[in-house]
């Protein structure tokens, strides 16, 4: 079969399957190995210490896949309207925020089975037909890739955005050795917007497309695995898993899209819970209630970690002073009474 003609299929494969965005690239990605590389250099990645192990494997698709010469790049809306909106979560110190990506299911499992569907069907269509199918599970630049494939551009938040549906997407990869035509890399129109720089909680984009992971709340709400560092915990707010400021300023994110995959929907009603509530529960509920979540990525110890600098930030309240002491009572963890404690103090302080 003529790659052209499979590279039709592909894409109508992709549609039926839920997708949102589809592109075919080479694997060349030297500028963005340069850009790579740099960053880890300046130590940029704190202590996912997996991305400098990695090195160059992520930035050179053959290395991951020995005889890969094409990627054809996949993008997934997650967004669903039902959600309660962000902005009033934020503004409600009482709620609990939890990035809008992870309160359906997870999006490996759904994108990663999807994709498997797509190379069975190549497969059925083309002799010799190798692959490597990934959802943010191994070494790859993603967004450089999605770049390149024209699916969007890398904004100065350092997220991938498309003109027509703004940033709430994930995205898959599917290395090949079959020769499709490449399609056209996509250009910027961040133009002199600079609100995701300077919206950002935490100062953690230090200039456009440069990210300090450390200073970035969804790496200190997810990936750190120990203490919060105090200067950062006044403005993590209520922020109790990742952080979404960056994209919901974006202007482009006005022409956001609803997911077509229901699996993406919320569960638990996670859009809007109390901070009490979710502090309440028991490591068994915790395990239960998030499971099949990318929420279920971090610990317990994180999850209480987390929901305690959300508490201590919350409204002044007899309530919140009650719960807090009731876990530090039968906590025997150091760091989580330590994080108690300063949300105790926080909420004693008198302004």
């Amino acid at each position: 079969m003529k790659t052209e003609l499979l590279k039709n299929k592909i894409i109508e494969w992709s549609e039926e399957l839920g997708f949102d965005g589809i592109g075919f690239t080479d694997i060349h990605l030297k500028e963005d190995e340069a850009h790579l590389l740099n960053w880890l250099k300046n130590k940029f990645h704190g202590e996912m210490y997996y991305m400098e192990k990695h090195g160059t494997k992520r930035s050179r698709p053959d290395k991951l896949m020995p005889g890969a010469i094409r990627v054809i790049s996949f993008r997934m809306n997650y967004l669903n309207n039902n959600t309660y909106e962000s902005e009033k979560v934020l503004n409600n110190k009482n709620l609990a925020y939890i990035s809008r990506y992870a309160l359906g299911n997870d999006y490996h499992s759904e994108m990663r089975n999807r994709l498997h569907i797509i190379a069975k069907k190549i497969n059925n269509e083309i002799k010799d037909f190798k692959y490597r199918a990934f959802v943010d599970s191994a070494p790859v630049l993603e967004k450089a890739i999605a770049q390149k494939a024209g699916l969007g551009w890398i904004g100065k938040n350092t997220l991938l955005i498309n003109k027509k549906n703004g940033s709430y997407f994930f995205l898959g990869e599917i290395y090949t050795n079959i020769d499709f035509e490449t399609d056209e890399k996509s250009e910027s129109y961040c133009g002199d917007c600079n609100k995701c720089i300077t919206t950002c909680p935490t100062n953690a984009i230090i200039a456009p497309h440069v990210l300090d992971a450390k200073k970035c709340i969804a790496y200190l709400t997810i990936e750190l695995k120990g203490t919060i560092p105090k200067k950062y915990r006044d403005s993590i707010g209520n922020r109790v898993f990742g952080c979404d400021d960056c994209q919901i300023v974006c202007p482009w994110n006005r022409f956001s899209s609803e997911t077509k995959i229901e699996e993406f929907g919320h569960n638990n009603k996670l859009d809007s819970a109390s901070l009490i509530s979710l502090f309440n529960w028991s490591e068994k509920e915790f395990k239960e209630n998030t499971k099949n979540t990318p929420i279920n990525r971090i610990s317990y110890f994180q999850w209480l970690r987390n929901i305690s600098i959300g508490l201590g930030n919350s409204n002044k309240s007899v309530d919140v002073l009650d719960c807090l002491e009731k876990k530090k009572n039968i906590s025997n963890d150091s760091l989580l009474i330590e994080h108690i404690d300063w949300a105790i103090s926080k909420q004693k302080k008198i302004n």
